[in-house]
């Protein structure tokens, strides 16, 4: 424990620590003062910023690229050409299953009856049968094979340009537990 002379000591040696900086509390504002006259920014000025000069939007009384009605347009200008891939798609009565994206189709199991295989596809907790020649998903997905493990497809899909080719797609068993 500190005793109340040695409590007078310690106050009286940090009253003249104190007393001894405010002394040269003067001596160092003059020398900041001087230090930051002598410190001289070299800061380039700003170039002005250039004169904005709008263009004229011309293109407002063109048909509008992302119209509904350009597109149906386009798909009935692919259906009415003789080589087409598409038209012999797009003039034959849809199937159900065609209503359903492919992803969400499992394919849980095959069969073989009077030598045709038959594939079991789940859509939405309903089992339908499938057979070569039915189509699948919403690209005119034709069943091309079926083995005991999976339904391989050909689908036309858009490619880059525009045009409709033909991609080959697999659906595999999905076993019980995925």
């Amino acid at each position: 424990m500190m005793t109340m002379h040695a409590s007078r000591i310690a106050v009286l040696a940090l009253g003249l620590i104190l007393a001894g900086c405010s002394a040269d509390l003067d001596e160092l504002q003059g020398w900041m003062k001087s230090e930051a006259d002598r410190a001289r920014a070299n800061v380039p000025p700003l170039v002005p910023p250039k004169k904005f000069q709008p263009q004229p939007y011309e293109a407002m009384a063109g048909v509008e690229p992302f119209s509904a009605q350009k597109l149906s347009v386009a798909v009935k200008q692919e259906a009415s050409q003789p080589n087409s891939l598409l038209a012999a798609e797009l003039n034959r009565r849809r199937e159900p299953l065609e209503a359903y994206p492919l992803d969400s189709m499992s394919m849980v199991g095959s069969l073989t009856r009077q030598e045709r295989r038959y594939a079991l596809v789940k859509v939405d907790n309903l089992l339908y049968q499938v057979k070569t020649g039915d189509y699948l998903g919403q690209n005119f997905g034709l069943v091309k094979q079926i083995s005991e493990t999976a339904i391989t497809l050909r689908e036309l899909v858009q490619d880059a340009t525009g045009d409709q080719v033909e991609r080959i797609t697999t659906l595999q068993l999905q076993e019980k537990g995925r």
